[in-house]
């Protein structure tokens, strides 16, 4: 093979045989979950470009930050304009919000995203160079219940998506004033060890000493364990801004700890800061993860708006459902595999495939003319729910035998009216899903009374069609 991926990506495709987290249909599954979620959670979906002026991430994320010195693939366009395909989401999407006015239309925004990122870094389980992101971004709200909101929606995902195990750890990390306080004190503390922290840290003690309570390296962490936590230096306004955050996630009984050294690794942040992790990744078990941002805004040429967001790394929540046998649903299937016998059958099977997709049915048709055998081998492996073979005899009685092929049952079938049969058959679950909910006892009268006054409206607007009909059809007999 003279062409192959390049290191630290990889390819999306159905089926895939070697590595199952990168089969299409999970991504479909996943990402369909989030969609639906996220906008039950009234958040909107916004598109920016995959790549963005350099300065727009030197400026949000942090000169200092690892992503900016180390990780960022950054290029001269042809007009020598330095540009950067986007590491991470929350600064393009503040960049549209100012620059198309968002602001204007509406005081509160509620967007989320989901799309691919790129850092250079050593590529390993769970970290690629392109990966991929769900992310969502609350503009607009200071209150504490927004925090717990996002939390929220976050915690519903995985749980819909049926992840176990999971870890919600939560950390304020207060003002620009608390900050720049503890600084001071985590320098004066960790200076008399300086030398026996890793080379990693030693730099960060320089540039960036909060990362360092984010290490993993076991003699920092050991360093670490007597070091003042920083959430003993709130200021009042965030120390009762935090306690309102875990007094509403109590109300929603959403499970949490308190991380005294989680501080994430971007300098926008301020206040709430959270992590969900997993047992199932192993080292890198983080699967999202996020805060407050109330100052970025401010610092990038807007006005003075709170915010708050996350970002969650899709590669490793499909691993983790594989990991953990999450549930699953399979790949859609075909409902319906024409097989045409002779030229007159095909011709009638193409447009009547073309009919019933049209109609919201999915329908394969067989082009390869092999022997009947090896294209009912194929109409098997694709896991359709019938059949139908088409020949001169179908075609002459318009009739066809509809082979249930997980049952082997054989049903007599209109061959030019099975739109109705079909859609019912590919439905049939979801007919079945609401009869359960409406024989459920009611539970509330008014609950009885929703529902009775529905029916019974729907009842009048069949009634007043039905007299329109009547006058139509009364005046085309005048006519006549």
């Amino acid at each position: 093979m003279r062409y192959q991926c390049p290191r630290g990506v990889f390819d999306i495709i159905p089926n895939h045989s070697k590595e199952n987290w990168q089969t299409s249909h999970l991504w479909d599954h996943v990402e369909s979950t989030i969609r639906e979620t996220a906008k039950n959670w009234g958040f909107q979906e916004i598109r920016t470009p995959i790549f963005e002026r350099t300065e727009l991430f030197q400026r949000s994320v942090g000169e200092d930050t690892d992503i900016v010195t180390k990780e960022m693939y950054t290029f001269d366009d042809r007009s020598k304009r330095s540009m950067t395909l986007r590491p991470e989401g929350t600064a393009a999407v503040i960049r549209s919000y100012l620059e198309q006015h968002l602001d204007h239309k509406a005081p509160v925004q509620k967007l989320f995203y989901i799309g691919p990122m790129f850092r250079y870094e050593r590529a390993q389980a769970g970290r690629y160079r392109q990966h991929h992101q769900f992310g969502v971004e609350a503009i607009g709200v200071a209150s504490p219940e927004q925090d717990a909101e996002v939390i929220d929606l976050l915690y519903t995902v995985f749980s819909r998506l049926g992840i176990k195990d999971l870890k919600i750890q939560l950390n304020s990390i207060g003002n620009k004033e608390t900050r720049s306080e503890y600084r001071k004190m985590l320098r004066e503390y960790l200076g008399e060890s300086l030398q026996l922290l890793s080379e990693e840290s030693q730099t960060r003690f320089q540039t960036n000493p909060f990362r360092i309570l984010d290490s993993k390296d076991l003699r920092d962490q050991e360093i670490l364990k007597n070091a003042p936590p920083l959430i003993n230096y709130l200021d009042e306004e965030s120390k009762e801004h935090f306690e309102n955050v875990q007094m509403f996630l109590k109300k929603l009984k959403i499970p949490y700890e308190i991380n005294p050294r989680l501080v994430r690794g971007l300098d926008y942040y301020n206040r709430t800061v959270f992590e969900i992790t997993t047992e199932s990744l192993g080292a890198q078990n983080s699967i999202a993860g996020g805060g407050r941002y109330d100052g970025l805004i401010q610092t990038l040429g807007g006005p003075e708006i709170p915010a708050l967001g996350f970002g969650a790394g899709l590669e490793r929540i499909i691993q983790t459902l594989i990991n953990q046998n999450s549930p699953i649903p399979p790949p859609q299937t075909p409902v319906l595999y024409l097989i045409p016998l002779g030229d007159d059958a095909k011709n009638t099977c193409f447009t009547l495939t073309h009919q019933l997709r049209a109609d919201g049915i999915f329908v394969q048709m067989d082009y390869s003319g092999k022997k009947l055998g090896k294209m009912m081998t194929t109409a098997n492996n694709l896991g359709a729910t019938f059949v139908a073979v088409v020949g001169e005899e179908e075609l002459a009685k318009e009739e066809v035998e509809l082979k249930e092929m997980a049952t082997g049952t054989i049903h007599k079938a209109p061959l030019f009216n099975l739109s109705r049969i079909l859609r019912v058959e590919a439905k049939g679950d979801d007919f079945i899903e609401v009869w359960k909910e409406m024989n459920e006892p009611f539970d509330h009268p008014l609950e009885a009374s929703f529902f009775l006054n529905k029916i019974k409206h729907s009842i009048e607007e069949t009634s007043e069609l039905s007299e329109t009909l009547k006058d139509a059809m009364k005046k085309m007999e005048e006519l006549l």
